[in-house]
């Protein structure tokens, strides 16, 4: 009869607005994820030694996208960035994104001597960097003098004897930088914020910024 039928119709109708409203969820889920992921930020995962000793191997990091809309890369952030041309023409297998450095910015005239650092002559000191994972003698460790031009970055692994990064396939224009490096999540015993270490420069006795000899040659 119409009244036995009534509460199964009324239960199929429940039914089916269960289904559609968690669709609804999953969906608006997705939407979000992707929209956090592609406009806000992203987690990456270390798959390399580069940047020893500051990121270890499987760190897993969360990249912040917003930050660089708002101000332009600074010297000592670790960014994560897209492969440039250069890279896909020398190795066109490589497909994930890269992690460094930044090291020179816009304006700076910069070179590498004996392993050491020299912007306009002079001597920045990374106090990030290990001396073990550094090669004074290696040739690729005498690089430039190049002034950086706008919206390009020169990139380094803090592990500079284990770093595929600017010295051997030049400068990172600024379109390809994904975002930079903000908090690590794992493990949890280094839980924390990825701070961005500027790098100082070297100072004399009286207080004023020293001319290293070795940015002399």
């Amino acid at each position: 009869s119409p009244d036995e039928s009534a509460p199964k119709q009324g239960q199929e109708e429940t039914v089916e607005n269960f289904w559609l409203e968690l669709l609804y969820i999953g969906a608006m889920s997705l939407g979000l994820a992707f929209g956090i992921r592609t406009l806000i930020a992203e987690a990456r995962y270390i798959p390399s030694e580069s940047m020893l000793p500051t990121l270890e191997v499987d760190d897993r990091l969360i990249i912040e996208k917003v930050g660089y809309r708002f101000r332009e890369p600074q010297r000592g952030d670790i960014v994560v960035f897209n492969p440039t041309d250069t890279i896909k023409e020398r190795q066109p297998d490589l497909k994930d994104a890269l992690i460094k450095r930044i090291v020179g910015v816009p304006g700076d005239t910069i070179k590498l001597r004996e392993g050491v650092v020299c912007i306009n002559d002079q001597v920045m000191t990374e106090y990030y960097i290990h001396e073990e994972l550094v090669s004074p003698n290696d040739e690729h460790y005498s690089w430039g003098p190049k002034v950086i031009p706008s919206d390009s970055y020169l990139v380094l692994g803090d592990n500079r004897r284990n770093s595929y990064d600017g010295v051997f396939w030049g400068l990172l224009p600024k379109d390809k930088i994904i975002g930079r490096a903000a908090v690590r999540i794992w493990p949890p015993a280094r839980m924390g914020k990825v701070d961005s270490e500027n790098p100082i420069f070297e100072l004399a006795e009286d207080g004023t910024v020293a001319d290293g000899s070795v940015c002399s040659q």
